[in-house]
Parts: C-alpha cells; sequence; structure tokens
C-alpha cells in the first residue's frame, strides 16, 4: 500500500472521499475483446482524428505517445498498426466491467471507458476499510478478465484519478492519499494533467507544478480565467468539490444459456434458447422497445467465441431470434474434431459451426444492439400492405431455406462495375460505407444498366485492321475506327446481331481513355487498365476496358 489507510481520522477535507477505478489503455484493451480481436502484443495505435488516442507497449516501447499525428507516430513505429476510434465498441466492452463493480459496491459514476468513480464511504463501511474495499474492487475487474487494474482513495475525484494513475502494476494497484493530504499529494505534479487549454499559457509564464498554481491563488486565477481559473485552482489544491453522480443501473435486457455439459447439436442449442428468447423480447417490450439488431456472441467450452451483429427488417420475435442462432451454427460447416452438429447445417452442406468457435457451446448470449419503439412496429388497424407481406413471406421462406436462401440485390463498393453488385440476405444491410468510401478510378454516373458478369470479349480495330492499344504514357496507339464483338449479347441494342457470329461495326463517337490502377505496390495483385466510352454504327454505347492491349465490354448503355 503506498499511504496508510485513514478513514479512522485525520484531517477533514473539504472534498468528499472518493474511490476510482482505472483500466490503463482502455482502448486499447477492448480492442483485444472485441468482436475481431487484435494482437495487442504488437505496436497499435488507436486514432482519431489523425491523432493517437492510445497505443499498445509495444507501441510506446517504439517512440509512439497519445497526441501524436499519425505520420509522426509511423515515422517512430512503421510496424504500427492503425485503427480507428471506436467509443460505441469501448462502452460495449466496458459495460461487463462496470457491472461487475457494481455488484461489489454500488452508486458508480461512469466518466468514460475505462475509468469509473464512486463515493468511498459506503464501501469503507461495509468492508471494513477504504483500502479492503479497493482490494475488493480490484478482485471484481480482474475477474472479469483485466489484468491491469489501479483503485485509488482520496479527496474529491481529480485527485483519486491521479493516485490511480501514478500507481505501478508491479507493485501494490492500490494507492490511497490520506485525508486532508490532498494538496501536497498534487504539488509535485506537472500541470499537464489538468487537461486544459490554459496550460501552455501556465507554461509560458514558468508555473510548471499543481503546487505552483494552487500558490497564485484563487483570486488572481477567477480575474484572470474567470469561473475557469477558480476551478483550476480548486483542482490544483486538492479541493475539488464535484460530488460523484451515481447513474442509474440500465435494464438487464440480455439473455444467457449456460449448457452443462456442453452440447454440440444445433437442435439442442435451439431448443434451450426457446424459452429465453421469449424472456428477452418480453423484457424489450415492457420498456415499449423492440429489437432491429441482435448480437449473438458463442463461446465453446476451450474459450473459443463466435460474436456477430444481426439485422432485421422489421423486429425480432422469439422465432427470429432462434433462427438466427441456428444460422451463426450453421454459417462455416465443421471444422476440428468437435464441431456444432445438426439440422440447421443443411443449408450449408452438413455439419455447422461459427467463425472463431472450434468446440462445443457453453453458452450463449443474446442482447440487443440496436432498439426502436415499440410503437413504430404496431400492426395497422386496416390491412398490412403490401410491404408488410413481402415481408412476411420472404421472412418464411429464409427460415425455411436458411440465412443464404432469400437475397436481394445491393450496391457496394469497387472500381469495378461487377464488383459493386452484390447480393444481401433478406435483413441484412449491405457493406458498411462501402459505397461512399474513395475509390480512385472507379466510374462515375450515369452507370450502364447492364453490367456484364463475365467480361465480353471485344476487338477494338484501326482503319488498318490492326489491333488498337494503350502505350505506356496512357495514349492511344491509333485511331479507332472498328469494333468486333465476338459474341454479341442479347439485348436491345444487339437483337440484330447474327447469333454467335462475330460482327464488326463501325466506331461513330468515342471517349477516353481514363486510368484504372489498383494495388500499384502489390506485383501479382497490381492491375493496370483503361476505360472507354464508344458509340458503334448501330448506335450502341459500349463501356469498353483495354488492360495489357486486351479489350472487353464492361458494360453497355441500354
Amino acid at each position: 500500500m503506498s499511504a496508510a489507510n485513514s478513514t479512522g481520522g485525520g484531517l477533514m477535507s473539504a472534498a468528499p472521499r472518493t474511490l476510482v477505478v482505472w483500466v490503463p489503455d482502455w482502448p486499447i484493451v477492448a480492442l483485444s475483446r472485441g468482436e475481431e480481436p487484435i494482437d495487442t502484443s504488437s505496436p497499435v495505435a488507436i486514432f482519431a482524428k489523425g491523432v493517437v488516442v492510445a497505443c499498445s507497449a509495444a507501441a510506446r516501447a517504439e517512440g509512439v505517445r497519445r497526441g501524436q499525428r499519425r505520420r509522426d507516430a509511423q515515422a517512430r513505429c512503421p510496424q504500427l498498426e492503425v485503427v480507428m476510434d471506436d467509443p460505441v465498441r469501448d462502452h460495449r466492452v466496458f459495460a461487463p466491467v462496470v457491472a461487475a463493480v457494481e455488484g461489489a459496491a454500488p452508486g458508480v459514476q461512469v466518466i468514460h471507458p475505462g475509468l469509473l468513480t464512486l463515493r468511498a464511504k459506503g464501501p469503507a463501511r461495509f468492508y471494513g476499510g477504504e483500502a479492503a474495499a479497493a482490494t475488493v474492487l480490484v478482485g471484481a475487474v480482474a475477474g472479469e478478465g483485466v489484468d491491469d487494474v489501479r483503485v485509488a482513495v482520496a479527496d474529491g475525484a481529480f485527485t483519486a484519478e491521479q493516485a490511480a494513475r501514478v500507481a505501478t502494476r508491479a507493485g501494490d494497484p492500490l494507492r490511497i492519499v490520506p485525508a486532508g493530504q490532498a494538496a501536497a499529494f498534487l504539488a509535485p505534479l506537472p500541470i499537464a494533467v489538468l487537461d486544459d487549454d490554459t496550460v501552455s499559457l501556465f507554461a509560458r509564464l514558468g508555473v510548471q507544478t499543481l503546487g505552483a498554481v494552487a500558490a497564485l491563488g484563487p483570486d488572481r486565477l477567477a480575474e484572470r480565467f474567470g469561473a475557469r481559473g477558480a476551478r483550476l485552482h480548486a483542482l490544483a489544491s486538492g479541493q475539488d468539490p464535484r460530488a460523484v453522480q451515481a447513474r442509474t443501473p440500465p435494464p438487464e435486457l440480455h439473455r444467457e444459456v449456460a449448457f452443462e455439459p456442453p452440447v454440440t447439436l444445433a437442435d439442442q442449442i435451439a431448443f434451450g434458447l426457446r424459452v429465453p428468447a421469449e424472456e428477452f423480447t418480453g423484457r424489450l417490450g415492457e420498456q415499449g422497445l423492440v429489437c432491429t439488431e441482435l448480437r449473438v456472441v458463442l463461446t465453446g467450452e476451450n474459450g473459443d467465441r463466435s460474436e456477430r451483429v444481426w439485422r432485421h427488417p422489421d423486429a425480432f420475435d422469439a422465432a427470429a431470434i432462434v433462427d438466427r442462432v441456428r444460422w451463426q451454427l450453421a454459417e462455416q460447416g465443421a471444422a476440428g474434431t468437435r464441431g456444432v452438429r445438426g439440422a440447421a447445417g443443411a443449408a450449408t452442406g452438413g455439419a455447422a459451426r461459427t467463425a472463431g468457435l472450434r468446440s462445443a457451446v457453453t453458452m450463449v448470449r443474446i442482447e440487443p444492439e440496436g432498439v426502436d419503439a415499440a410503437a413504430h412496429h404496431t400492426a395497422r388497424l386496416f390491412g398490412s400492405g403490401p410491404e408488410e407481406r413481402v415481408h412476411h413471406a420472404l421472412s418464411r421462406v429464409q427460415a425455411m431455406l436458411g440465412h443464404q436462401g432469400v437475397l436481394t440485390p445491393g450496391v457496394g463498393g469497387g472500381r469495378w462495375l461487377a464488383e459493386r453488385q452484390q447480393l444481401v440476405p433478406w435483413g441484412d444491410a449491405a457493406a458498411r460505407g462501402a459505397p461512399a468510401a474513395p475509390w480512385p478510378g472507379s466510374l462515375a454516373g450515369p452507370l450502364p444498366p447492364t453490367v456484364f458478369a463475365e467480361a465480353l470479349p471485344v476487338a477494338v480495330l484501326d482503319a488498318d485492321g490492326d489491333m488498337v492499344a494503350v502505350d505506356g504514357r496512357g495514349e492511344l496507339t491509333a485511331e479507332p475506327v472498328w469494333i468486333t464483338l465476338a459474341s454479341p449479347p442479347s439485348s436491345p441494342s444487339s437483337s440484330s446481331s447474327s447469333g454467335g457470329a462475330a460482327r464488326r461495326r463501325a466506331i461513330r463517337r468515342w471517349a477516353g481513355p481514363w486510368p484504372l490502377l489498383e494495388r500499384g505496390w502489390d506485383p501479382v495483385r497490381a492491375r493496370r487498365a483503361h476505360r472507354f466510352q464508344i458509340v458503334d454504327a448501330e448506335q450502341a454505347a459500349w463501356l469498353l476496358v483495354c488492360e495489357e492491349g486486351i479489350w472487353h465490354a464492361e458494360g453497355v448503355y441500354d
């Protein structure tokens, strides 16, 4: 213990005794515990608006620090893995930790994911002292699989947070600042811990520590900075007056089903989930909510897990939840010596298991990822309307055929028109953000209505009948005069073509070339091509591609 417990006596303090629980580098911890865990033992940094907000220990060893710009961080550590900030992920993964702390000591306030506070008086009385209460909370967080956790008790939340940050992992992760000693503890700390815009001004004035800020006096700071100056003086002098604003725990809407012994049959898992699924939808209904996005987490007996978010075009009922669990079990097929087997595998060709799950299932957890007001999903008073009838029909067919049994067309991202066409299972969303992502070289609208799934070979010839090509400078070797279709498609624009015989057509107008470059850094997967638009003598408009001297039609403007 870094300092003696002082609940039995000592100086009185203006700030209430506060207990702080802090998990260092929580965004990195959350990254290692998310849907797609990342090995955080290697250099990893999380960025928000191009600035490092958290980094792993391996990245810090290479010189990466919070607040660095991306290019500076990558210059110090070229092998740095870049991950974008995701506050939703941080809050979601932190929720079990908050629940564990609330189970040991109620009245928790979450400052941000990885940091929470609570009043020290109640837990200290219950557990027999501040040190005992802090030890219990360390154990509660460690029980959630978090190895590095710091707990501190001091006068006020600010002092307790700084005490937690200076606690050492190698030694005792607890730090208790005796009552009335907050100012002495804070005095040598640098002004950077204030995390305020005035820090740079203090540094220019020669004020480098919190003790020096406190020595300026509240009147002078208030005169210069107003209410902000008064608050900074209170923090620096250990007189933080802010009380803990305990949160009201949200209702427990998730459901967990444990299987003992572990289960290997999908039918058994689905049967055991029927009643919990009804309870799940019933709890949401009591809150006036319905689930539109469902998170299903499957845990295997070897500690492996599969996690996926399912979407529904309307709202989940108990039967739809059971179907999603079946589909998740059936998606990847069998692997290893012990998979999850059963009727759910029929839709994918036999035995079934989920991505990341290699052993028998010990637990299934369902929780709402997205909810909506139940009033938005009530049945119409007179008639259900064609959209609702279509939804019920497609959902019924999908329940019989499996997740991939009913597909709807969607538009994805990409530079080639064929790869932008996606077939999405009914109820699922298309690739998030793919169409809006920057795709240099992609074709701007209007796009051709007919896109060939397989490239249609063509030949573009000059006046002498020689093949036209694009040189290294992106210029045509000759004027295109003729286009030859090896196998004209059966479309309105080519109805006059004679079967599968090749036919030469004169080119009336043409435009291009427009370069299309992909993965130039990869000699194996790199592609270099040029697009053209032409109109032939029969008024058919074609979208052509010349790649390495070979021509093909990518689409036709019907």
